[in-house]
């Protein structure tokens, strides 16, 4: 049982809140964020031969909202136990299509939902249907219509700066859970009044980190991982194989126009095959590889995007599971597993600091694991000089700096808990 809780990442990665750090969000008009009553990440981690037993409340530690579209909703806890195999396996027979609501779970316990929004297109009324504000969809869920309307892009304007909402109080994300304005080209300025970490920051220059587990129990990885599938190749961005279809019309569906888009359905996109090129994902968005975490490999799913790093269709996992899909929930712990004890963080750990990009050219972010005390991290130039102080909140992970106005250079920033700092060197080059 020891060995398997230090050797298997479905007990291991999880985010666990050793510190009792609570969520925090923002109401719209007000860039103060509110501090809620409510524990973030996961509360605990218990395991057995077959499972791992998460326990969260879904609530992220950084900052959520405000939504911006109308959703009256916010983030609110949704204290689950996510029964997750510790063994998954390829489906051989149909594959499982995603569906609406949770088919993932990220490692701090937010769910992943995949690219659909509950909005279709009825035919027979030529008109939408489902979701607010929309008479119901004819014959049940939306997932029986031959157009289902894309939520990355159609409901952009009520995401936060972390690329999330709520359903119904469930926060979740459908796409790559990096801040908006961390990607090369930003197109939402949402972060301007209201900033957030978002899970992790993209680097083109190392493997992604885990993220989380998709419901089949296979892991999923953020956007760049080693080219070839043995884990040998340079740092490659992972490409999805879907492309938007060359149409102008829809059968039993809008005419594509400036309101109903050329990838505003799901149903816009095909997948096209790119053999001998390991870069590009399969049907389902992964691949088999090894990964820093899987030393003997395993198959993965990975957060696509494109070249700006704006999130690409299927996003993460769809529009089917490769595996067989085994998570459920439970309402409580089964008797006779073993808790995994993560070690609670003092200050900082530097051997986990991760800055980037470096070099840097319009901003550069350090991220550091969760702790349990206040930091600042100050941006130096190589004489010394100081250019900006900034604070880090307990229970943030991300610090950005603009560096757009810099000349190019030798910069540091320096990371200090009131004890101790360290210093990170990077380079600005724009």
């Amino acid at each position: 049982m020891m060995l398997m809780a230090q050797t298997n990442p479905a007990i291991t990665k999880w985010l666990q809140n050793t510190t009792g750090i609570t969520g925090r969000h923002y109401v719209a008009g007000n860039s103060t964020p509110i501090v809620d009553a409510v524990q973030a990440n996961v509360q605990s981690v218990n395991y057995n031969t077959t499972h791992a037993y998460i326990s969260a409340t879904g609530i992220p530690a950084y900052i959520t909202g405000p939504f911006q579209d109308g959703n009256p909703s916010i983030a609110t806890a949704q204290n689950k136990i996510f029964k997750v195999s510790l063994s998954p396996s390829q489906n051989t027979g149909t594959p499982t299509a995603t569906t609406g609501g949770n088919i993932g779970i990220f490692i701090n316990g937010v769910a992943l939902f995949d690219y659909r929004d509950g909005v279709a297109w009825n035919n027979n009324t030529n008109a939408l249907c489902g979701g607010p504000g929309n008479p119901p969809c004819p014959g049940g869920p939306q997932t029986t219509q031959a157009w289902n309307r894309d939520a990355v892009l159609a409901e952009k304007g009520g995401f936060d700066c972390a690329k999330a909402h709520p359903a119904m109080g469930n926060y979740h994300h459908h796409q790559n859970p990096s801040a908006f304005n961390l990607d090369l080209n930003v197109i939402s300025n949402v972060c301007d009044a209201y900033p957030s970490d978002g899970l992790y920051v993209i680097n083109p220059n190392e493997h992604s980190p885990l993220l989380g587990f998709a419901y089949d129990g296979f892991p999923i990885y953020g956007a760049y991982a080693y080219t070839n599938t043995d884990g040998t190749g340079t740092i490659t961005r992972m490409k999805s194989s879907y492309q938007l279809k060359n149409q102008t019309t829809r059968t039993n569906g809008p005419a594509v126009n400036t309101t109903y888009f050329n990838g505003y359905f799901r149903e816009d996109y095909e997948y096209v095959a790119h053999p001998g090129d390991p870069s590009y994902l399969d049907e389902h968005n992964g691949r088999f590889c090894i990964t820093p975490e899987y030393p003997n490999g395993i198959y993965c799913y990975f957060t696509t995007v494109d070249a700006n790093h704006n999130s690409a269709y299927p996003y993460v996992v769809g529009p089917t599971f490769y595996g067989t899909v085994t998570t459920t929930t439970v309402t409580s712990i089964p008797a006779g597993t073993t808790t995994y004890t993560a070690l609670s963080t003092s200050g900082f750990d530097v051997s986990n600091v991760v800055v980037a990009p470096n070099p840097a050219q319009d901003f550069v972010v350090m991220q550091i694991p969760m702790t349990t005390r206040d930091l600042t991290v100050d941006l130096i130039d190589i004489t010394g000089k100081l250019i900006e102080t900034k604070k880090l909140p307990q229970g943030s992970t991300l610090c950005v700096f603009e560096t757009d106005t810099l000349y190019n250079g030798t910069y540091l920033l320096r990371l200090n808990d009131g004890k101790n700092n360290q210093s990170f060197k990077v380079i600005v080059n724009r």
